[in-house]
């Protein structure tokens, strides 16, 4: 894996020559427009962000999101106001959001895949002054009866051309309880929520990555989008700390291990799911991906076998974060340190105060008020220098997120099960929301999901609770059958009769069915809600 952490963390701290950097972890606050400012000053040529068609130096960055800044000003954009961006990944868009932030205004980062009264909605509460759009983002907006400006992404380069030489004076200073974006919530539970993320929070993810190796010499490989928390906290400590951002308009596995191969990546962050196609490629041991330092991964669960093939195939180390992107306190599982836990999301992350609360909201016993680690299962909850704001004009949902300690701090809390293992490590257990009471007993879908991955033709699986008249809920499951010629043939009947007998009767499936493909997110969450609908629908 070349050096461990620690020696790159120290040498990370001189580059440039032997100038130190912008960013220790003793720095003050900075924040990211100023340090790709920094950059572009003490390292001009060097490599910023590429996507395949484009690359830009730090100078081109720097100089473009001073003119994107420019002509925000010219539209009557001002400090604090939010400007939307819906476009696919890469460099113009990359560049649109720095120079927003240059600006003083929030960015607010929309998907193209929304349904014209949803994309209308988060518009209209961002409160919005701009949409800067590609061309599946203009047609959104059309047909929502967006009222303000729209600038197109593929029209950036003419209008900043068009600018000249002007370029927009820095009178803007961020501080770090400045809002630095809004990101609405991907909706699998319900109307999607705008999450205000201040410039302290982003500020509290580019220190985080001194001790993952991020510096000048960093290559990221982003092919998840802008609009997602996921790929932010990747995107933001390889600007910040002078790296080169490599960025992906859409997932496609041969083309990611080209494009790792042929530009030496050092580090990425994926989702489980983008991890399990990529390593069942038939390229994939054949890729060369010695270069890499440090993959991440976090947005859903990450399964114990999943994450010792990885460790098994793939060069250089695996870390799984565990968090919420309402921020709050995140679990980090450093998974090449500790091969042991990979059952776990590993432990509370530096400066994280993760606690268990019961249904009540009662602290539950642990080191954090001198008992020992345990079995005793609750609700997680945390709080982190990387906390949200609040939801975005919603003081009532952003009230009943938190939860107040006896001395009135808040955390966020995350609505997941879990438990702490005898040294500290976090045992997910599941999403409260897909905890399934039946018969008066909880079941936790999860531990199905692990049976049913474990027969050999089983290529994922998912489980939901549905209506029963005689239990209250009863779980049913939804079957992704291995397409291999290896794979044995089963039938639905079959596949019921194997898991019922292996476990218990509490936690017997009552139905089976085998479906193509689970529903997922744009960041491979598995939709629930979706299968519950879809069941319901083919019962009634």
């Amino acid at each position: 894996m070349g050096a461990p952490f620690e020696t790159r963390r120290a040498r990370y701290r001189r580059g440039w020559g032997g100038t130190v950097l912008p960013l220790t972890t003793d720095s003050p606050f900075c924040s990211l427009s100023d340090l790709v400012r920094a950059h572009a000053a003490q390292r001009p040529q060097a490599p910023a962000l590429a996507d395949g068609q484009v690359r830009w130096t730090y100078a081109e960055l720097d100089e473009a999101a001073d003119r994107i800044a420019a002509l925000l000003q010219q539209q009557g954009t001002r400090p604090g106001d939010a400007v939307a961006v819906c476009a696919a990944n890469g460099v113009p868009a990359a560049a649109v959001f720095v120079g927003v932030l240059r600006m003083g205004a929030v960015v607010v980062p929309l998907p193209s895949s929304l349904d014209t009264t949803t994309f209308g909605a988060m518009l209209r509460d961002s409160g919005a002054t701009l949409l800067w759009a590609d061309a599946p983002g203009r047609a959104l907006a059309a047909a929502a009866a967006w009222a303000q400006p729209v600038i197109g992404i593929d029209d950036t380069p003419a209008l900043l051309a068009s600018l000249g030489g002007h370029r927009s004076p820095a009178a803007w200073v961020a501080t770090p309880d400045a809002p630095f974006n809004i990101i609405y919530s991907s909706g699998t539970t319900g109307v999607p929520k705008g999450i205000v993320q201040s410039h302290g929070m982003r500020w509290a993810h580019i220190r985080r990555g001194l001790a993952y190796g991020y510096g000048p010499t960093t290559r990221t490989l982003l092919s998840t989008p802008l609009y997602s928390n996921t790929t932010l906290v990747a995107f933001a400590p390889t600007l910040g700390m002078g790296g080169c951002v490599h960025l992906m308009p859409r997932f496609d596995v041969a083309k990611w291990l080209a494009t790792a191969q042929r530009e030496r990546i050092t580090h990425t962050m994926l989702v489980p799911v983008q991890y399990s196609r990529l390593l069942a490629h038939a390229d994939f041991d054949r890729t060369d991906l010695s270069a890499f330092e440090v993959k991440f991964c976090t947005s859903a669960p990450f399964g114990a076998a999943l994450k010792a093939d990885v460790l098994r195939r793939w060069p250089g180390g695996l870390v799984e974060v565990y968090g919420m992107t309402e921020g709050g306190g995140a679990c980090i599982l450093e998974a090449h340190r500790h091969p042991h836990k990979l059952h776990t999301v590993g432990q509370p992350g530096l400066g994280h105060d993760i606690r268990l609360i019961d249904e009540d909201g009662h602290e539950l016993q642990g080191p954090w008020n001198g008992a020992a680690w345990g079995e005793v299962a609750g609700e997680v909850v945390g709080r982190s220098p990387g906390m949200m704001t609040g939801y975005h004009g919603r003081p009532d949902l952003t009230a009943q997120a938190m939860w107040h300690d006896a001395q009135g701090r808040a955390y966020i809390r995350t609505g997941d099960v879990g438990r702490f293992d005898e040294d500290g490590f976090l045992i997910l257990m599941d999403r409260r929301k897909d905890m399934i009471i039946s018969g008066g007993f909880n079941v936790y879908p999860s531990d199905l999901e692990t049976i049913l991955r474990g027969h050999p033709a089983v290529a994922d699986a998912a489980v939901v609770g549905v209506a029963s008249a005689r239990w209250g809920e009863t779980p049913v499951a939804w079957v992704v059958r291995h397409t291999g010629g290896s794979a044995p043939a089963v039938t639905e009947a079959q596949l019921l009769d194997w898991f019922n007998a292996r476990c218990g009767k509490l936690q017997r499936l009552a139905a089976l069915a085998f479906i193509d493909e689970l529903p997922r997110s744009a960041i491979g969450k598995v939709l629930k809600r979706e299968l519950r609908d879809r069941w319901m629908m083919t019962v009634a």
